[in-house]
């Protein structure tokens, strides 16, 4: 099936506001030490945490937020070492398992914002476009749109260096889960991708609008 590929903005962002919810703030505020944290009112519970984390030390601070999105994955050992490794280097741009990197993301850059700059910051990248086909009822998974993004990246690119075939349709490809961290669409067939800042660098997406064929069996793939 041939698809046409419209990119309309790329951005660099440091964080993913919209990650962290309203019951976030509250049982971290909780963890903090922090009383009455839900009876707080709702728009000052961001502020609220920064400055209950930083009554602790930064490295404590992180083992809470650690033991809160990754306690049940992680063993004691585990996140005693992240913690001090957060302090010196971006983890999460580095952690073998892919799957984690999203959520080692938005707690490094928590404790970025909360420490004003004492964690090193890392980056996400949010591309904005449109994916249009013959076939009105496509449905794309993280897979195929990355495959379909391959043509439009510079050669330099990480993500098609380390799994060219993947990229190329040519092996299933797995991956393309933890690349792509959230995949959201909407009317008029666009697409809302966000990934890693390190995977995918804003000068990497390096045209605007392309055409590609995929095998219809690709579609599928996960």
């Amino acid at each position: 099936m041939k698809y046409k590929i419209n990119i309309e903005k790329v951005n660099t962002v440091d964080e993913v506001k919209a990650y962290w919810t309203n019951e976030d703030y509250i049982q971290l505020l909780k963890r903090f030490d922090y009383p009455d944290a839900e009876d707080s009112d709702a728009e000052s519970l961001r502020e609220l945490l920064f400055m209950a984390i930083t009554d602790f030390e930064p490295g404590e601070a992180a083992k809470l937020v650690l033991d809160y999105k990754l306690g049940e994955e992680l063993s004691e050992g585990q996140i005693e070492q992240i913690s001090n490794d957060m302090l010196i280097d971006t983890v999460c741009e580095e952690y073998p398992e892919m799957e984690l990197q999203s959520r080692l993301f938005h707690v490094n850059q928590l404790l970025f914002k909360a420490y004003n700059g004492k964690f090193p910051s890392s980056s996400a990248t949010i591309i904005h476009c449109s994916i249009t086909s013959s076939n009105t009822d496509s449905n794309l998974n993280k897979a195929t749109v990355l495959r379909l993004l391959n043509d439009g990246l510079s050669d330099r690119n990480i993500v098609k260096r380390l799994f060219e075939e993947q990229m190329n349709g040519d092996a299933e490809f797995p991956e393309a889960e933890y690349i792509i961290w959230n995949l959201e669409t909407s009317e008029n067939n666009h697409f809302k991708i966000t990934t890693s800042g390190n995977l995918i660098k804003k000068e990497e997406v390096i045209a605007s609008e392309w055409e590609k064929e995929i095998e219809d069996e690709d579609d599928s793939d996960k």
